[in-house]
């Protein structure tokens, strides 16, 4: 299987005990195929400022977490975005 590149391109974090991270990121996943697609993830940011890969999720401890570092992107400005080929269309009402 062809290894993926992540690319982010805009994060936002909180802290947490001990000096973790949980980030929300916007990432641009770069597929071994040649293909590409955005998206969003949440990962945890060692205190060394190394990502913490892990196969599979991310543990969040709460939906304020969520909440939280959702609305920083949005008023950043990018935790809006609607990734191409979603499934979801944007309905202008």
């Amino acid at each position: 299987m062809a290894q993926t590149r992540v690319i982010v391109l805009n994060e936002v974090k909180t802290d947490k005990p001990n000096g973790w991270q949980l980030c929300f990121q916007y990432c641009r996943y770069e597929y071994g195929d040649g293909s590409e697609e955005n998206g969003y993830r949440f990962i945890w940011r060692r205190p060394n400022g190394n990502l913490q890969g892990a196969r599979g999720q991310a543990r969040i401890p709460s939906t304020v977490d969520i909440l939280n570092l959702v609305g920083l992107a949005i008023s950043e400005g990018w935790g809006h975005y609607l990734c191409p080929n979603s499934g979801f269309e944007i309905s202008e009402k």
